[in-house]
Order: structure tokens, then sequence, then C-alpha cells
């Protein structure tokens, strides 16, 4: 078996490091991750600069670009095979509700299920590394799992998954449940520049707006692990009628 890792937090972030530890003698894995951290950075590609693959070296390679930009390359040429698995992380906080929209972690592994590969995003709720060794384990254990069951190519999966920072013997089981949601993110911070011009900085997210029983945000407050599965449309089913009545209101309008 074949994994590709990456990340958000950069080539040298402990999360990356502590996940390719823990899964390096379950399959051979590859590191592509980007150079410096790229938080945020959602599907994010470089397309009107050129890239540089470099090697570090621990022998991972890192790239100057965004996290979907890795795995990316490293799908379409570097690696030069098609990996079984792709896995994101561990992130140094949490990807839960609206979280996922932004994450540069949950973009690269989006990025591999959009070839029509398996993926997993790992995170830890928490910033801080705090028990890392704990989350490293738990996201072992998730993927031994899933390649003991095997991968169909056929039906590639998206999962996103938040680790709570706690010891192992802390952690509570997985638990499958659907993306909570969050308040809006905080005032966005404003500071006088050194050349006399304002700049801005991007406020902090949200508390949780829908942490019910069910979503991620109660489960991780739980202590559980959650996984949550994803997927990529983004088309409004239910609003479609709706608007099919509407634009057929605009013709009759014409």
């Amino acid at each position: 078996m074949k994994i590709l890792l990456s990340n958000d937090d950069g080539y040298q972030a402990p999360g990356l490091l502590a996940l390719h530890d823990a899964l390096k003698d379950l399959a051979e894995v590859e590191v592509v991750a980007p150079e410096h951290n790229n938080s945020a950075k959602s599907n994010a590609l470089t397309l009107h600069s050129p890239l540089y693959v470099h090697d570090a070296a621990n022998g991972v390679r890192y790239v100057n670009g965004t996290p979907a930009d890795c795995v990316h390359i490293a799908l379409t040429g570097v690696l030069g095979y098609r990996p079984d698995l792709v896995v994101s992380g561990i992130n140094n906080g949490a990807n839960m509700g609206d979280d996922t929209i932004y994450s540069g972690t949950v973009g690269a592994a989006m990025e591999g299920f959009l070839f029509g590969i398996p993926a997993i995003a790992f995170s830890q709720v928490e910033k801080g590394w705090a028990h890392l060794d704990a989350a490293a384990r738990r996201a072992r254990e998730l993927v031994r799992q899933v390649l003991a069951q095997g991968l169909d190519p056929e039906r590639p999966f998206l999962l996103n998954v938040n680790i709570p920072n706690r010891r192992l013997e802390e952690l509570g089981p997985f638990e499958v449940c659907r993306l909570g949601r969050r308040h809006a993110a905080e005032k966005v911070i404003a500071q006088p520049s050194p050349h006399g011009t304002t700049m801005y900085w991007i406020g902090g997210a949200g508390l949780p707006k829908d942490g019910a029983d069910g979503t991620d945000f109660h489960a991780t407050a739980q202590g559980r692990v959650s996984i949550t599965p994803l997927h990529v449309d983004l088309t409004d089913h239910r609003g479609m009628p709706d608007w099919a009545a509407r634009v057929g209101r605009f013709t009759e309008a014409q």
C-alpha cells in the first residue's frame, strides 16, 4: 500500500512528522507538503507563478505552494505512481463545522478525493500540539482499519477527522457525525502600520452556533473522535424546485 501524506502547517510541523511516524509501518508513505504554513488556503491552486519541489534533509519533499498544490503536482507528475490513500494532517487546531470550507488540511485531502483517491484529513481540536502522540495513535488506528477493510477504487471517500487533545486513555471512541456550525468570526483587528496606513488582521473563529448532539462539536466536547464523511457537491438540491419556478416567472415576464 502507498500513502501520500501532506498538510497545511508546513513540512516541518510536529503534526505531520508525528503522523508520518505513526503510518510508516502500515504502508509506503511519501510526504509532499508546503514549505511554509498555509492555513486557511482551502483548495487554492497556484496558477500564475512556478512551483518548485525540494528535498528536505529528513527525506520528505516540500513545495513553495498551497496544500492543494502539493497533492495536485504529486498526483500529476512528481510521484510517478497513483497512491492508494491520501492523508492530510495532523493539523494544529480544529477543522469542524464551517472551518472545513477554509481549511487547507481538508483542501489537501479533497484534492486527492477529486482525483478519485480515498482521502482522510486529521486535525487536533486545540492548538499547541498537546497530547500529539495520542492523536497520532488514534489516526494510525483509523487508517489501519480502513486499509484492513479494503479500498474500493470505484468508491473513493473523503473523511474529516477531529481528535480532542487528550491522553490516549482519555480519548473516547470514534463517532460518525455531521458538521456543526459556527457563529460569525470575531471582529477584524485593525492596527496602524509603520507607514501610517491601517492594516487588518482576520479575527478568530466564532464559537459553535450548532453544537447539538450528532455534530462534530458535540462529539469532540465529549472526548470522542469525530469522523465526518464529506462530499463536494455544493448544489442546493432542496432549493432547485423553487429556483426553477422563479426562473419560469422570469421567462414569463420577458
